[in-house]
């Protein structure tokens, strides 16, 4: 190469044509090359780690067209039961997005994944999902700052005793909800309901945002992103994936609009807080780093947009799918009215809902936890490798992608005796075994978010149930499972108002 070097810059220097020397010089140059490449690697140590049995597909997409064919198909679990059937029940190969990754099955790699939070693994969203939600140049390789960080917030207004505060805003906008889109017509599409709820909801609680123009532009472009999380990423005019990569543009810009205007209110001497109490975006304005410096508000947008996303699809997908299963079953629609009645009868008139009335929705909660558990809304999360992780006799190297999937548990025989009956009663009780029921994750770092989304799907409930009855328009429309389980057509249902 140093050869190859010498030779152009002695052609320049003695003004000769280098395309007449290219046929001499290509041979040695690409000969020296290879030459080079065979004695790195013979000087390269044979690696003596076992890595977990598996393939990793294509190249570059590797095998998650596999992936998302089994979601889209109405059967995610078959991608993992596949290869763990023909790998290892504990731990297998694949790559997922351009990443060498180790996914852990069963409550034992659950319990290890969820244990090993910055010891082994770390928080971590695929490149893909990271320019959506992300300042182009502020594109990390990790999360582990933004889970750091979102972790010093989300505890302090999501803890019971502000959740309680919370409860009434929840009930007073489920019946605002519920008058103004249902009420009004016989047939509805349930998913694009429950998504316009939650995200208003998500804007009321997190970020103070009530007006409703404003709420609803959010959402336009909240919807592209939604929808681009999965896709292919091509970003390129007309796909999915840019017009999501565009709409997370425009909501971090409005996102730092928006703290220019709150930061005015708070320095103004006349600034209230709510009576709901400081929302998330309030408070992360007003705190400071480890260095007693403001936060970055770019920074701050990119979070409160991956906040949005972790919990409005998610909460909006398992109300739906309560929905759908309960017009499947009704005896088990009939319990759970018998229950929210006998709630409703002991208010007064106007009375909302209060930390103690949603604490008696005791079945209502064990039918929500057996629907995600059948239809859980996210499939599972991915982490990063951050040191060798030793595991059922396999490696995992610094640098890997590791993720944990519902599916190897939830509808696995050995946790779960006949996995496709619909079956509340598994959460009654002592309810299933530690790391097998995992929607929200497990160990020390379980979703922060657990408690908000129950009591936001058991107060839509109570007001759902005690106003209607209803019924599929399509009795066997199809699941699929993409971002987040969704019936392909959105739960046309039928309404039938209760006499009260």
């Amino acid at each position: 190469m140093v050869l190859l070097i010498l030779v152009v810059v002695a052609a320049k220097y003695m003004d000769m044509d280098l395309r007449l020397l290219l046929p001499y010089l290509l041979p040695p140059a690409v000969l020296f090359i290879s030459l080079y490449l065979v004695f790195s690697a013979y000087r390269r140590k044979p690696s003596t780690a076992k890595l977990p049995p598996g393939k990793t597909g294509w190249p570059v997409i590797g095998e998650t067209w596999d992936f998302v064919r089994a979601g889209r198909s109405g059967t995610p679990e078959k991608f993992v039961n596949d290869r763990m059937s023909k790998y290892s029940t504990d731990v297998f190969r694949t790559s997922l997005l351009g990443d060498n990754l180790a996914m852990f099955c069963g409550a034992t790699g659950n319990k290890f994944l969820f244990s090993s939070e910055n010891k082994y693994v770390i928080t971590w969203w695929p490149r893909p999902i990271q320019r959506i939600l992300s300042f182009p140049e502020e594109i990390v390789s990790s999360s582990k700052d933004d889970s750091t960080i979102l972790r010093r917030f989300l505890p302090e207004i999501l803890r019971p005793e502000a959740l309680k505060h919370y409860i009434p805003v929840m009930d007073s906008m489920a019946k605002d909800h519920l008058e103004a889109d249902w009420s009004q017509n016989k047939q509805v599409r349930v998913l694009p309901l429950s998504k316009k709820y939650t995200f208003a909801l998500a804007c009321r609680l997190f970020m103070n945002i009530k007006d409703h123009a404003h709420v609803r532009r959010l959402e336009n472009n909240f919807t592209l992103v939604s929808d681009g999380l999965v896709s292919v990423p091509v970003n390129f005019p007309g796909t999915t994936y840019h017009r999501a990569v565009k709409g997370g543009r425009i909501i971090r810009e409005e996102l730092l609009a928006i703290m220019m205007q709150r930061k005015t209110e708070l320095a103004s001497e006349n600034y209230e807080e709510g009576a709901e109490g400081t929302d998330l975006l309030t408070r992360m304005l007003l705190a400071s780093d480890e260095n007693g410096r403001p936060l970055n508000e770019r920074d701050i947008a990119y979070k409160v947009l991956g906040l949005l996303v972790a919990g409005h699809d998610t909460t909006s997908s398992a109300i739906t799918m309560v929905i759908y299963y309960l017009a499947e079953y009704p005896h088990i629609y009939q319990k759970v009215l018998q229950e929210q009645k006998e709630i409703a009868m002991s208010k007064a008139p106007g009375e909302l809902l209060n930390w103690e009335d949603v604490q008696k929705m005791n079945y209502s909660w064990s039918v929500a936890c057996e629907v995600l558990r059948v239809s859980p809304p996210v499939s599972g999360t991915f982490r990063e490798v951050i040191a060798d992780i030793s595991f059922a006799g396999f490696t995992i190297p610094k640098g890997w992608k590791a993720y944990w999937s519902v599916y190897s548990t939830h509808k696995n025989p050995k946790y779960f005796p006949d996995p496709e009956r619909f079956d509340p009663s598994r959460f009654e009780g002592k309810g299933p075994a530690p790391y097998t029921f995992v929607p929200f994750g497990g160990g020390p770092f379980m979703c922060a978010g657990k408690e908000y989304a129950r009591l936001e799907i058991l107060v839509f409930l109570h007001n759902l149930v005690n106003r209607f009855k209803w019924e599929k328009v399509i009795p066997n429309e199809k699941i699929m499972y993409t971002s987040f389980a969704m019936p392909v057509k959105g739960l046309p249902v039928l309404l039938q108002p209760l006499q009260n």
